[in-house]
């Protein structure tokens, strides 16, 4: 099957000596064997802006993440600084994480950046992208990156781009650099020759000044000191949070920390998981084992940039259960506000943050608390943008995102995996000094606001085709949206895309209140929330599911989370998801 003419005009220019031999070589062996499907997916598109920013699987073409791409991203990105901040001496900061070629990816946008008149504060070495976010505001930058591809697999890498407040860009500003990208014809606009006089290495200055802010983040030092000896184990899956998150448990008191050693060096290949992903009962089963064996508290881990936690506790049958991302945001939530409450420090100005994919008992706990919460569109630089358009007149105590991102504190404007490990840690030691684990904890929690329970499935489908279904599914379901799902009447239908909530049962309809951004909600009758949202970063459909449960005492725990979960697989079973 030949190849589309505008696939073989894009291949055709990467075979010109604008491009190194080892990349023409590499395209030349494909376009030998025949590899057309390969060389579709390749060349068909050039990598564009997401929620994440910049993200692919690595290798030679317009659609992989590699030099030439990174090289025209960041090129454009240096066109819109100097648009955007004329006359002013322009810095950004860069950093990366553990991923194969992210070290050489850092010297080449940092090359780029200096090549166009920028001041570049490099990393000296690999640092969790909260850091990355800290270091922007506190040393002025107008911009930054991090060279990343959070949790995907090995063959991932990406460019996550930020600007002066230290949050991922966002509209018009990421639109505007992709403006920019594409007027770039060639390569050859691309100024790869750095200028070496205006890179300046950090490191451990950043991380002590990160350190001094992330330490006041503790609410009850009271009650670490008594319970100093928590028995924590901590994994960074191969990636950057080793160079942070065991130095801020030992500076907010911890003295018995264990780091799963197989997982503990750097290692882009990320030797013992499938994907570095906290997520994944897999990349968690070597902590897990650890803490059975040596009979501890709690799990703690964060993915290769370090913005996501995943937290591992033991349950009343002394069974090690990961939480998911709702249960940690809800957890959080339920401890900042209740021990600010306790320590004195609340506010009527205090507010929290969570998606319209996170589950609703986080509003559900502000209430109960007298605290203001606010709802955002999925990914992190909203929650960051609310920070910023409220700063000065109310204040931010904590916000998250069912995909296990939570910040506490305002100091970062990105999640933060290492912060928020110190507060899992701290609350697990404030509830052990009250006599209960943190499961417990958690049961207590639902037993007063309700039993939420939420599952997520993600459809993976790769290529031009697979992005081509993507929007099908999406295009079918506005077109004719379910009447009823698993015997439950919908009554509200919720449409990001357009800006409109459809009351189903008045006929009346109301605007969202936010940017436009295609996600698809349908509520039914009992208060279940179904959402289809397209991932920005992957080539996945992501459909989320909650509903919640009545829950009298903590003691009907399982049997109503049996329940809830049934009401799910019925929900997926209907909308023929599996």
């Amino acid at each position: 099957m030949p190849l589309a003419p505008t696939i073989q005009q894009t291949i055709d220019t990467w075979l010109t000596p604008d491009y190194d031999a080892q990349t023409q070589l590499a395209i030349r062996e494909m376009v030998a064997n025949g590899h057309e499907e390969a060389l579709t997916d390749a060349f068909y598109r050039t990598l564009e802006f997401g929620t994440g920013g910049l993200r692919g699987v690595m290798g030679p073409g317009s659609n992989r993440m590699n030099r030439y791409t990174l090289g025209m991203a960041t090129q454009g990105l240096c066109n819109y600084l100097i648009q955007s901040f004329p006359g002013q001496e322009i810095k950004v900061a860069i950093a990366h994480d553990s991923r194969n070629n992210s070290a050489e990816f850092a010297q080449i946008a940092a090359g780029i950046f200096s090549a166009n008149g920028i001041i570049v504060y490099l990393f000296d070495a690999l640092r969790p992208t909260p850091e990355l976010s800290f270091t922007i505001r506190e040393l002025g930058c107008q911009s930054g990156c991090v060279i990343t591809a959070s949790h995907n697999p090995k063959e991932y890498n990406g460019y996550k781009v930020y600007w002066n407040d230290g949050a991922q860009v966002v509209a018009p500003h990421d639109k505007n650099i992709i403006a920019e990208v594409t007027k770039i014809t060639s390569v050859g606009d691309v100024k790869f020759d750095a200028d070496r006089s205006k890179i300046i290495s950090i490191g451990r200055d950043l991380d002590a000044r990160y350190f001094a802010r992330a330490e006041q983040l503790s609410i009850d030092p009271a009650a670490i000191k008594r319970q100093h000896d928590l028995k924590i184990v901590y994994t960074p899956i191969h990636g950057s949070g080793i160079t942070l998150v065991p130095g801020l448990l030992e500076a907010f008191g911890f003295t018995n920390v264990s780091i799963v050693d197989a997982q503990a060096t750097p290692d882009g290949n990320f030797p013992t998981v499938q994907s570095p992903n906290p997520e994944e009962q897999s990349a968690m089963q070597l902590a897990l084992d650890q803490a059975q064996a040596q009979d501890a508290d709690i799990v703690l881990a964060t993915d290769p940039d370090a913005d996501r936690v995943g937290v591992g506790v033991k349950n009343d049958k002394g069974e090690w259960v990961l939480l998911n991302g709702n249960q940690t945001a809800a957890l959080l939530t339920y401890y900042l506000l209740s021990a600010r409450h306790r320590a004195g420090q609340a506010t009527s100005r205090d507010f929290i943050v969570y998606t319209i994919v996170t589950s609703e008992i986080l509003g559900d706990i502000a209430r109960g608390h007298n605290v203001k919460s606010y709802q955002t569109l999925t990914g992190f630089k909203y929650i960051a943008g609310l920070i910023r358009d409220l700063e000065g007149k109310e204040t931010y105590i904590g916000g998250g995102e069912e995909s296990y991102g939570f910040l506490i504190g305002d100091f970062v404007r990105d999640k933060d995996a290492v912060s928020a490990c110190a507060l899992v840690a701290e609350m697990a030691a404030v509830a052990k000094d009250q006599g209960r684990t943190l499961y417990q904890e958690m049961v207590q929690m639902y037993a007063q606001y309700g039993l939420y329970v939420e599952d997520l499935i993600s459809l993976t489908k790769k290529g031009q085709r697979g992005a081509e279904e993507i929007q099908e599914m999406m295009a079918e379901l506005r077109a004719n949206p379910p009447a009823t799902i698993a015997g439950l009447k919908v009554v509200e239908i919720r449409d990001y895309k357009t800006g409109r909530i459809h009351d189903l049962r008045t006929g009346l309809a109301t605007d969202t209140g936010l940017e436009s951004s295609n996600v698809l909600q349908f509520i039914t009758e009992d208060g279940s929330k179904i959402s289809a949202r397209p991932s920005g970063t992957e080539p996945k459909i992501k459909f989320y599911f909650s509903v919640k449960q009545p829950l009298k005492s903590a003691v009907d725990f399982d049997l109503a989370t049996g329940l809830a979960q049934e009401k799910i697989q019925a929900i997926i079973a209907d909308m023929k998801l599996q």
